[in-house]
């Protein structure tokens, strides 16, 4: 019966997820289409915007895990999901700055409620021998999710962007419907943690910590994918349409590539040389972009680009829930976001700050050089870090 249990709960958690990654391709990558290419809006402006959003969601994910290891998956799931809507139709009416940070932060507090508690399924619904290859499996669905929302994006754009707001915000009432109408009550912890012990045992863990500020870094490279490479191509192409494109090279590379490089990295490889070797790639990549003159070549180091993040993911996720404390993993997953917080909210602000001045400057290599040297960095600390933390390097996938 609980193995039944489990694998009904991975078969609903890879639906679920498709829905939730659906409704937010359709919207994300067309905001700054929207409000800087399309309306003339700052980069800047915008990427602050995009930014608080993920430092809400991800800042704030620890007490979205914390409510869950106390009250329970379920109700943190849905009444996230309803508030991400929210944030998403109000995104169809910003007509300033002000709404449009506003839009994003209600978009982001929605997201801080769901993401930890669905992480922590995971861990509930799988054995540690099948972790790695379900989060593979999940990447590959959500690979294909991103695309087909991309693309449906792109196109309702041409028409109106209210469309593609309202789109997202349906998709996101959907999945609020089905996890209500489906989801048992699971406890995503050994037993119900109060707030404070579950925050405690998070921060007393210093390696864990440290690693999750690091792979900040990562981050804020990982993030250009929603605000400066959408920007980029579609000026070199001279069409929305060819975003859709970007994100379908994402998908193939994902579909062909994640499954069969996770497995094999699991049979030979350390978790943290893949996790280093991904970056390197991303960092290689993004910043080649700066001597690129052509589409074609920008579209060569975006699959560098992706390759890395197909090789980190994987890694990435497999790490963070073999290190989460089996008493307070909604806490430990809602921190683990907290880099993606911090350098989602770098990376945008910092991403669309130096588009900006830039465009100014007539200085198009800048922001690309500038986000490599981030890579870079981020490479050296992370060895650092693997190099005095033997507990760290001796997991495996």
């Amino acid at each position: 019966m609980v193995e039944r249990a489990r694998r009904l709960g991975r078969w609903f958690l890879a639906l679920d997820s498709l829905l939730v990654i659906l409704g937010f391709f359709v919207v994300m990558p067309m905001i700054s289409l929207r409000f800087v290419d399309q309306l003339g809006w700052a980069a800047g402006v915008v990427g602050l915007a995009l930014g608080l959003r993920q430092l809400t969601q991800q800042g704030l994910g620890i007490f979205g895990g914390s409510l869950a290891d106390r009250f329970g998956a379920r109700p943190l799931i849905v009444g996230g999901m309803l508030l991400r809507a929210l944030g998403f139709a109000s995104l169809a009416y910003a007509e300033s700055g002000l709404a449009l940070i506003l839009s994003c932060i209600i978009s982001g507090l929605g997201g801080c409620l769901f993401d930890p508690p669905r992480a922590a399924l995971v861990i509930k619904f799988t054995r540690p021998h099948q972790r790695g290859r379900y989060i593979s499996l999940l990447m590959m669905l959500e690979s294909a999710g991103a695309v087909l929302g991309a693309l449906l994006g792109s196109w309702l754009l041409n028409f109106d962007f209210e469309y593609v707001c309202l789109l997202g915000a349906g998709l996101f009432v959907s999945a609020a419907l089905c996890n209500w109408l489906i989801l048992p009550a699971y406890r995503i912890s050994l037993r119900p943690t109060p707030i404070k012990a579950g925050l405690g045992r998070v921060l007393a863990d210093k390696g864990f910590c440290r690693l999750v500020l690091i792979l900040s870094g990562y981050y804020a490279l990982w993030v250009q994918v929603m605000l400066i490479f959408p920007i980029l191509v579609k000026q070199m192409a001279g069409s929305s349409t060819a975003v859709g494109w970007m994100y379908s090279l994402e998908a193939a590379l994902s579909l062909a590539l994640l499954y069969p490089l996770a497995r094999y990295g699991e049979r030979h490889f350390r978790l943290e040389t893949r996790l280093l070797a991904g970056i390197l790639l991303m960092t290689t990549g993004i910043g080649l972009v700066a001597f690129a003159t052509s589409l074609e070549a920008i579209f060569v180091l975006l699959a560098c680009f992706y390759l890395g993040i197909i090789i980190v993911e994987p890694a990435r996720e497999t790490l963070m829930t073999r290190l989460a404390h089996p008493g307070a993993r909604g806490s430990y997953m809602g921190f683990s976001r907290l880099g993606l917080a911090l350098g989602g909210m770098t990376g945008y602000v910092g991403g669309g700050a130096l588009h900006d001045y830039a465009s100014v400057q007539g200085q198009p290599w800048l922001p690309w050089l500038v986000l490599g040297t981030v890579g870079v960095v981020t490479l050296l600390l992370l060895a650092h870090c693997f190099a005095h933390r033997p507990e760290l390097t001796r997991l495996r996938a």
